[in-house]
């Protein structure tokens, strides 16, 4: 298997050749970077070192979104945090958890959130990283996310996904979850 950096180096060459060489797909300009969730530290390292080449030597504008800070501003506008968490002491866990799905799925559906940050910049000029998708975990798995951006962004967009490799194209969520396999994006 091939290191972390060498994944990364792999990753900036598909990026940043004549022809953006993540996806087969010209509707789907998505890419995914699995990760180990215990190397978590080591990919923040790694990935700021990504990005200050791809600015510095690519003349790239890259713009990191944080799958997080996305997640909090949208249950603090349907439910607000305090809300949730007196709801988590006095409804118990699981019913959070719905509750948070609920919120990022058909109240404030995050594909959208993330589709708003990204729709009005340059394909050309502009990478998008999602950061930080370790957040959304249990509640709401990063499967259906880039399917849902499917035809309705055209920024090459990189997941960094905390999660392992099954296969060629299973992906375990934080490593727990049952493999999914609907992955169409290149996976680095």
């Amino acid at each position: 298997m091939l290191s972390l950096r060498d994944r990364i180096r792999m990753l900036e060459d598909d990026l940043t050749a004549p022809e953006l060489r993540i996806s087969a797909y010209h509707d789907l300009p998505f890419a995914i970077f699995q990760y180990d969730p215990k190397e978590e530290f080591e990919v923040r390292t790694e990935i700021g070192l990504f990005v200050t080449r791809l600015r510095r030597q690519h003349g790239k504008d890259v713009m990191e979104v944080s799958l997080a800070d996305l997640m909090f501003q949208a249950i603090e506008r349907e439910v607000g945090l305090e809300s949730l968490f007196a709801g988590e002491q006095s409804d118990g866990l699981e019913r959070t958890i719905d509750t948070v799905h609920n919120v990022l799925t058909d109240l404030q559906p995050l594909d959208e959130l993330v589709v708003e940050q990204l729709k009005h910049k340059d394909s050309k000029t502009m990478v998008a990283i999602l950061t930080h998708a370790e957040a959304l975990f249990p509640a709401f798995r990063t499967s259906a996310l880039l399917e849902k951006m499917h035809g309705k962004i055209r920024v090459p967009t990189v997941l960094l996904y905390p999660g392992a490799l099954e296969g060629t194209v299973g992906l375990r969520f934080m490593g727990v979850c049952e493999a999914d396999h609907n992955y169409r994006p290149k996976i680095y």
